[in-house]
Order: C-alpha cells, then structure tokens, then sequence
C-alpha cells in the first residue's frame, strides 16, 4: 500500500502537543500564517500546498480563549477546503462548550450542536477528540466522530505506582461508568458520591456510595474545572475514613478561576491529567502530573491515515 499524503497543521492554541504528535509520527507540520487584524478579526493562510492531500488540523479549547480558538479554527478548516484537500480531520483534544449540552433552563441554546454544525459548515469531515463530558453529543454532528477515551492511559499509569488497597471514585452518578471501567482495568472496586450543585461552577457532595473506609482513593472525572467538584470529593471520602493518601485523576485540566488554589490546599498526594489543555506555567501546582496524549493521537492519525480501526487503540 503506497504511503498516504497527508499534512497536519495547529493552530496557536497548543502548539507544544502539535509537535509532539509531528515528532512521533517523523513528519513535518505544515506552514500556517496565523495573525489577527487591528479590529480583532482572526486571519489564516496555509503557506503550502494540500491539494489532494488529507489535512489533520490540531486545535484545542482553552480556558479563557476559548471562543477566539474556535474561531481560529473554523478559519484553518474552511482554508483547507478551499484549498482543495480531500479530507480534512478535525482534531479538537478539549472540545469547548462540550458541557452545554442540552436545554437546562427556558430559551436557552444547545452550544454544543451549535458548535458541532459551524464545524461541519466549514468543511470538516472528520472530527476526533477526547472524552466528550457526554457521550452522546457525538449525534450532534452530521460527520463521524471518534470520541477517544484514555482509561489505558490512565489505567497504565496507575499500575505502575504500584498502589495497595485501592478504589476508584466517581464525583458523581454521571461519571460511574467511566469509573467501572477504570477501576476494571485496574482491578479495584468503585465508589461513587452523590452531589448537588447549588449554583454553576458550585458542587456539595452528600453522600457516599461503596467502601472507602482505609482505601487508597483516585478520584476519576473527565475535567477540573474550578475544581470545586472533586475538592468536595476528597473532603467527602476524609470524612467516611479514606487513607489520607488521595488522588485525583482527570481528563482535562481546565484549571480555571480558584483552581490552582483549591487544589493547592486540597492536598491531593497527587493530580494526574493529560495535556489535552496546555498548563501554563501560573497554573501549576505541586504534585500535578501530565501524561502526554501524543503517542496515542500519533497512532491514531496513523491509523485514519492507512484506513484501519481506531477503536482498538482505546478500547
């Protein structure tokens, strides 16, 4: 089988996991003009030829940029369709507005399909990211979707700390199935709290659900956020006798707003999330752990690229 021609560019919101991914993969990334007019409109330019190419265009959602890192990327994708290349793939790790997902409230906007549709109208194909804060957001699009998961990856991690006695703990009912296959790789049991949210971005937990009583606790969620949620978490399980040895393990770490300073005095032995999101230095915190998705999305554009089965990378 010849090898594809393909070319992957990023945008400006996580460059680093970009050329980590090039670098695994031994290919170059593509030149992009990316700048930004005096009036705040966005600019882009490929500075090199995709005609007949597949494109892989690699842009986050971060914290604050958010709505400006979408933009950019509505903007690569449609210059790469414009420019004639016969695929594109669009590879978003944190994909923003994910949370808003249906209508919580009267005469509110499902952001999320909102989203998803500007995508595919300027001109993705293909849309891969990692873990969706609900799986069936991926009907939101009119493309395919690989929604990867990373309990491998974190399951790995885990085993080679060598922990006794443990138990992995969801922060809520909704992430229980995420936590049973965890805690399956693992082999531990899971437990699972119950919590209410008085107001956005506010979480107080009520009750726990399993034996914690003397275990080592990993608390499994797909993000932090203001880390309000697994704060309470890992007070909750303190007080129905965990070992004092506790620790989270997150998806995304959006770390915004009091983040960094809950966390800092929540003392977790320790943080461990991937680097879907960028950590800027000013966010960082002792015992936060990174483990890098670029191996696996290395692997995965590898596999999009000769038409095998991603699914078996993560499942």
């Amino acid at each position: 089988m010849p090898t594809p021609k393909f070319a992957i560019f990023s945008g400006s919101s996580h460059k680093e996991l970009a050329k980590a991914v090039a670098k695994e993969l031994k290919h170059d990334l593509g030149k992009v003009k990316l700048t930004e007019f005096s009036s705040g409109e966005k600019y882009v330019m490929l500075e090199e030829s995709v005609r007949g190419q597949e494109v892989f265009i690699i842009q986050t959602c971060r914290d604050v940029w958010v709505n400006e890192d979408l933009m950019e990327l509505f903007l690569m994708i449609n210059a790469a369709k414009l420019s004639f290349a016969s695929k594109i793939h669009v590879i978003i790790p944190h994909f923003g507005y994910a949370r808003q997902d249906k209508v919580h409230s009267p005469r509110e906007p499902i952001s999320a399909k909102l989203v998803g549709d500007l995508l595919v109208t300027a001109g993705a194909d293909h849309v891969i990211t990692f873990e969706l804060h609900a799986d069936q957001t991926q009907a939101f699009f009119d493309v395919p979707v690989d929604n990867i998961k990373l309990y491998k990856l974190f399951a790995d991690y885990i085993k080679k700390k060598k922990l006794k006695d443990i138990t992995i703990v969801s922060p809520d009912e909704g992430g229980a199935k995420n936590a049973k296959k965890l805690a399956d790789l693992v082999g531990a049991p899971i437990a699972i709290l119950h919590k209410s949210r008085p107001a956005h971005n506010e979480a107080v937990t009520t009750h726990v659900v399993g034996d914690v009583k003397g275990r080592t606790c990993v608390i499994f969620d797909d993000m932090v956020d203001t880390a309000g949620s697994v704060v309470a978490a890992g007070r909750a399980l303190k007080e129905n006798g965990a070992n004092k040895d506790i620790y989270l393990a997150a998806t995304h770490p959006i770390f915004s707003g009091p983040a960094k300073e809950r966390l800092d005095k929540a003392g977790f032995k320790e943080v461990m999330v991937t680097d879907t999101l960028p950590v800027e230095k000013e966010k960082k915190f002792k015992g936060l752990r990174q483990i890098s998705i670029a191996p696996l999305l290395a692997e995965i554009i590898g596999s999009v690229t000769h038409q095998k089965s991603v699914s078996k990378l993560f499942y």
